[in-house]
């Protein structure tokens, strides 16, 4: 695997809390605009930064998050030209785009009929209303079952940006979820917007001692990024007051938002949103504070270099989270496998993001198969976590389980 690959791949294991929490610390009123709610096929949009705006009767909306919504890849957005790609065909979006509060905004009519969509207003409530019948082909995945006496895991590995062509997913992963007791995740990523959990970003993510990002890096690395982020309608100095391993993160997951991919699609997410609507009970096999506490305490090399290959690269991301995404909807073992091992090639990183974690989620998942009770539990967490010799899995055979594929 490409070293720099290593840094994307994380966004499927852990940084989807970054992905929907960082952007909100950019959100800012835009003064001479009116905002308005956006339905698709009857879920209002919560956009994590920028609204729909109205002017002279216009409605604008974020070029990334609205096609994400939207169930379409962004092919790209040069020049206020917005292209998507739908039902794999490249269709241009009628009206030209424009940058607002550097957020590259759309007529969302024009981005709404190239996408497909019946539009259409409801005056009492002020909302823009879009329409479309919804397809998709069942996923392959990556579900796996052990037992142990009268009590059953079923452990599903998962991409934390995901959009809507992972859905619906097949069968076997409903029934396992519909007869299970218990939820289990990493964390739980619908609260990642929460005022506690961006505390905990600023907290740990920014420089307290006045210092800023370019006392951190070196200068051609600052020099790039600052290009890099007005090249895509950021200033230059955005992120100063954040840490390289906020920045990565944030970088990474821009490009991919802007090819379709978002936290609100994850496979974590949209479990979750299941069980709160059964009112099953959420088990958090880790922490806010232990995941970003594990980014926060890699070294400043590693931090830089990170950041310096995510920025060198930023225009494959899109196409890799791509191959990421066919990988898991096919449920390639052996693709995941070499993906995982890829992170290896950097020893520090490997042992932050895997090894060590790897071995607290394996403890706590024997613990629930020694409850004796007869109950099930639905574990969902990062794909990357399950294979390999420090993987999930061997792990829990070294225990003496049998993990049987599904």
């Amino acid at each position: 695997m490409k070293p720099w690959k290593n840094a994307l791949l994380s966004l499927t294991v852990t940084a989807g809390l970054l992905a929907s929490a960082v952007p909100a610390f950019a959100a800012q009123p835009i003064p001479g605009y009116e905002q308005t709610s956006v339905q698709v096929n009857g879920k209002t949009l919560d956009y994590a930064y920028g609204e729909a705006l109205v002017q002279k009767g216009t409605t604008m909306v974020p070029v990334r998050l609205t096609t994400q919504a939207l169930g379409v890849k962004l092919k790209d957005n040069k020049n206020g030209t917005v292209r998507i790609v739908v039902n794999g065909k490249t269709v241009t979006v009628k009206d030209k785009g424009t940058l607002i509060g550097g957020v590259p905004f759309v007529s969302l009519r024009s981005l709404a009929e190239a996408a497909g969509y019946d539009i259409r207003w409801d005056r009492k409530t002020n909302t823009v209303l879009l329409v479309s019948q919804a397809t998709g082909e069942a996923a392959r995945g990556f579900l796996w079952e052990v037992k142990k006496d009268k009590t059953t895991v079923y452990l599903v590995g998962s991409m934390h940006i995901a959009d809507k062509s992972f859905y619906p997913l097949r069968s076997e992963f409903e029934k396992a979820f519909a007869e299970a007791d218990y939820l289990g995740v990493e964390i739980d990523v619908s609260k990642a917007a929460g005022e506690e959990q961006q505390k905990m970003v600023l907290d740990l993510g920014t420089y307290q001692d006045g210092s800023t990002l370019k006392d951190h890096i070196s200068a051609d690395t600052y020099k790039q990024l600052g290009k890099l982020l007005k090249d895509n309608g950021l200033q230059p100095n955005a992120f100063d007051k954040f840490k390289p391993w906020v920045v990565e993160t944030t970088v990474s997951s821009l490009k991919s938002s802007e090819a379709g991919y978002d936290a609100a699609a994850g496979i974590d997410l949209y479990f979750i949103q299941q069980a709160v609507e059964r009112k099953m009970p959420v088990l958090e096999l880790e922490s806010y504070k232990s995941q970003l506490s594990m980014f926060n305490g890699l070294s400043d090399k590693l931090q830089e270099k990170n950041l310096k290959t995510a920025i060198e690269n930023f225009d494959a991301i899109a196409d890799s989270t791509d191959e990421m995404a066919t990988m898991w909807k096919s449920g390639d073992e052996k693709q995941l496998l070499a993906m995982t091992t890829g992170i290896a090639e950097d020893p520090e990183y490997y042992k932050a993001l895997l090894t060590d974690r790897n071995i607290g989620m394996a403890d706590k998942i024997d613990g629930y198969l020694n409850s004796g009770k007869a109950e099930e539990y639905f574990i969902v967490v990062g794909a990357a976590h399950f294979l390999g010799p420090d993987g999930v899995i061997k792990l829990l055979e070294d225990k003496g389980y049998t993990v049987t594929r599904k």
